[in-house]
């Protein structure tokens, strides 16, 4: 099965999400992803600038394997319990060079559980939960063209009316599962309840 958590804007709990999740369900064996998308002019092969933006693939997309839990996105998914956690970059607008990658993990994983919004350019989830915090106003693009594809939202504390964020019909919100998710574990009984049924099913 193959979850993808997403979400409106960055900070805004994604990986604290994705990470109860995995707690909350430590029978999947999930292979846990991280996908981060870097800003032009910066190599994903390291996370610093590089003379290599000019050149054509030269580093088009990273891999690494957590070995260890920690205070990184993917140390914090290998301390919830995922069997295996992965940090993927690409730069801006090239994930697809990544995808034959991303492809084999997932084929050769029980469960994988991926924290992205790009992904879903490419790959159709058994279930996509977009994070919402009402209080925060930015809305990215990506989130922007699949938010209507959300199975659940995990709404983030006691969050005021949503922002009148132009071009998101109000039905898509109002439609919509949703489970309350609160710092600092951002952890739903009911949302981990949600996903063991999907697993069940699969």
């Amino acid at each position: 099965m193959l979850v993808v958590v997403g979400g409106h804007s960055r900070n805004i709990g994604k990986t604290a999400v994705a990470a109860s999740i995995i707690r909350a369900t430590p029978e999947a064996n999930w292979t846990a992803m991280k996908i981060t998308q870097t800003g032009h002019g910066i190599c994903s092969n390291d996370g610093e600038s590089c003379e290599c933006e000019a050149m054509d693939l030269a580093h088009p997309f990273a891999i690494d394997e957590e070995q260890q839990p920690s205070s990184t996105d993917s140390g914090r998914f290998l301390a919830a319990g995922a069997r295996h956690s992965l940090w993927v970059r690409t730069r801006q607008s090239e994930l697809a060079y990544a995808l034959s990658e991303i492809r084999r993990w997932i084929a050769q994983s029980p469960n994988t559980i991926a924290e992205s919004n790009s992904l879903l350019d490419f790959v159709v989830p058994d279930l996509y939960i977009a994070v919402i915090d009402f209080s925060v106003q930015d809305m990215k693009a990506s989130a922007r063209r699949f938010l209507d594809r959300a199975n659940a939202l995990a709404i983030v504390g006691d969050s005021p009316a949503p922002p009148d964020w132009q071009g998101i019909p109000a039905r898509w919100l109002e439609a919509k599962p949703k489970f309350r998710v609160d710092p600092p574990d951002y952890a739903s009984a009911a949302l981990a309840d949600l996903v063991r049924c999907r697993l069940s099913r699969e």
